[in-house]
């Protein structure tokens, strides 16, 4: 039984999907799924989508050392950006399996919104690569786990009109 890091209030309106030791770059993921949480099942599958194609951007906010400036940025609050396909195809694989688990379940999947994601660095695999002169350097890989958490959206509230408080 794999053990999750978070436990949703109503099970029955929500489903899970899980990798662990994904062979991706930590940091790459960790930027995708921030920019893809909170955003409805479809849209996040077509962003996705749009991220391999490289029609949409990944927004880099915290790990900003290596990204260039690109100008698909315009559009959001942040200046660094990248297409990272590999992970873009890893999460969207995790949102189609959670999908899947929602039709099992007979969730409504036009409701379905990322509730979290999280990502979290797995153990690095060792190996070593041989230089010049007799030399040896670390030649390391940062491989994540990823867990995915959909959720069936609450029906919109309108918002009473002026008239009706006053009334009270």
């Amino acid at each position: 039984m794999v053990k999750y890091a978070y436990k949703p209030e109503n099970a029955k309106k929500s489903c899970k999907a899980r990798g662990s030791s994904l062979r991706v770059h930590f940091k790459n993921t960790r930027e995708t799924a921030h920019a893809i949480r909170g955003m409805k099942l479809e849209r996040a599958v077509a962003y996705l989508k749009n991220v391999i194609a490289k029609k949409e951007i990944v927004p880099f906010r915290r790990f900003t050392g290596g990204p260039g400036k690109h100008s698909q940025m315009k559009n959001l609050k942040a200046t660094n950006g990248r297409w990272p396909q590999k992970s873009a195809k890893v999460i969207l694989g995790l949102l189609q399996n959670a999908q899947a688990s929602a039709e099992l379940k007979e969730l409504d999947t036009e409701k379905l919104f990322v509730k979290r994601i999280a990502v979290q660095q797995a153990p690095k695999t060792r190996r070593r690569t041989f230089r010049a002169h007799g030399r040896i350097n670390a030649y390391m890989c940062s491989p994540c786990h990823v867990e995915v958490h959909l959720s069936e959206g609450h029906a919109v509230v309108p918002k009473p009109s002026s008239s009706a408080l006053a009334r009270k």
